[in-house]
């Protein structure tokens, strides 16, 4: 209820409108930065500056324990079972895909070395997840989802026109280009999820 006294209540549309707007900033920041990413390395010729293998496997693992924590905070908040279905899907398959890099890595002796796009996508991450821990219900399941949507569509640009063109390593770029089909149907299903609770 809204109240012109001291009372600190607002009202159900303001509530809603707050919510949206900062799930909207959340949602376009987060796109905006990962579409970014391909230009992140520019020189003043536009041309990309090639990532050291090191530094694609500081991203292969940030950007997938990015996933993996959203994922972990939507099975605990969530009571939408089409959401909790992605998010067990997003944990389990982000896990898969994090374990593996991290053995070829190993085994190629590469150390992961993080570098400004590394520390802006754990900032990032860290942000969307404050603002996820303040909502609930249709909220919290719609900014989630609308977030994963947004996620997906970048990582995928980033993927196949910055990291697997830098990739040196045949094997990195190989294990790069076979995930590539799974975060296809990852962003298939986060837009039919997303259409379904809209």
């Amino acid at each position: 209820m809204y109240s012109s006294n001291n009372n600190k209540q607002t009202s159900p549309m303001i509530e809603i409108l707050a919510q949206f707007r900062r799930n909207f900033i959340v949602s376009v920041s987060t796109f905006a930065l990962l579409v970014g990413c391909t230009n992140a390395y520019s020189n003043k010729t536009q041309q990309p500056e090639t990532l050291t293998d090191a530094n694609i496997a500081a991203i292969v693992v940030g950007a997938n324990n990015i996933d993996i924590s959203a994922g972990k905070i939507a099975l605990q908040r969530s009571q939408n079972s089409e959401i909790k279905k992605f998010a067990e899907r997003m944990v389990a398959d982000h896990t898969a895909v994090l374990n593996s890099a991290v053995a070829l890595v190993t085994k190629l002796g590469v150390t992961p070395v993080n570098n400004d796009l590394v520390a802006t996508l754990a900032k990032q991450s860290s942000d969307h997840e404050a603002v996820l821990l303040t909502l609930s219900g249709k909220a919290f399941d719609k900014s989630y989802i609308d977030h994963e949507v947004a996620y997906h569509e970048a990582v995928i640009g980033v993927i196949e026109n910055q990291l697997i063109p830098s990739a040196q390593n045949k094997e990195l770029k190989d294990m790069l280009i076979s995930v590539v089909p799974a975060f296809n149907a990852h962003l298939e299903h986060s837009l039919m999820v997303q259409k379904q609770i809209q």
